[in-house]
């Protein structure tokens, strides 16, 4: 078995364990403040439950409240790739509990070749990333998200939070063709309608072409 195979096999194990009571207690609590600010969700999931949602614009740790309690009111069995700092004692089995997916850069490990590999291994994937990669203000969007949708042929799903609204959800669902730019601009037109937390950190544009 390939060390990527362990890998795999490892993540698959401790994401299929039963949430800690602990991580239970937290979830519901984050629902119950989700529910207290009136937001409405909104979206059906794809068939297969197979793709990527983009979750933009990324501006504010709150994002990560609302993603739980959005996420959750529809059904949705998400993951997103963190960094490996963030699954320490005592953050790990609540980050792990939540949908995380632990990734090291620092290793110089193709993180975009293995979450293709873990599409290739499962008959149901939704991961969500935020091609901001930060919250604060950014020029571009990193393109990770994109090659994995290509590498793994699979759709995007565009994901947004609306906080002038009070609103989020799934709007529509793309397949990457190849041409980022052209890609980008169908989401551009998207984005340009959605309120972030932080508006000034919102990016004028999402068409970077620096791959990542």
């Amino acid at each position: 078995m390939s060390q990527a195979e362990k890998e795999s096999k490892s993540r698959m194990a401790l994401e299929t364990r039963k949430p800690s009571l602990l991580s239970r207690a937290i979830r519901a609590l984050l629902m119950w403040f989700y529910r207290r600010q009136g937001w409405t969700a909104f979206g059906e999931i794809p068939e297969p439950r197979r793709f990527i949602i983009i979750a933009a614009p990324h501006t504010s740790n709150w994002d990560f409240i609302y993603y739980i309690g959005l996420t959750q009111t529809l059904g949705i069995q998400t993951r997103f790739m963190a960094k490996t700092t963030l699954f320490r004692w005592p953050m790990r089995n609540f980050m792990l509990d939540m949908g995380g997916v632990p990734v090291d850069r620092k290793k110089g490990g193709n993180y975009v070749q293995a979450m293709i590999d873990e599409f290739a291994n499962r008959k149901e994937f939704m991961l969500t990333i935020a091609p901001e990669g930060t919250r604060g203000a950014v020029r571009e969007w990193k393109t990770g998200f994109y090659h994995i949708a290509m590498g793994a042929n699979i759709p995007l799903v565009i994901g947004t939070m609306d906080y002038a609204k009070k609103t989020g959800g799934l709007v529509t669902m793309i397949w990457p063709t190849g041409d980022y730019q052209a890609d980008m601009a169908k989401l551009a037109e998207i984005y340009a309608k959605v309120t972030p937390r932080h508006p000034g950190k919102k990016m004028a544009s999402i068409a970077g072409e620096n791959a990542e």
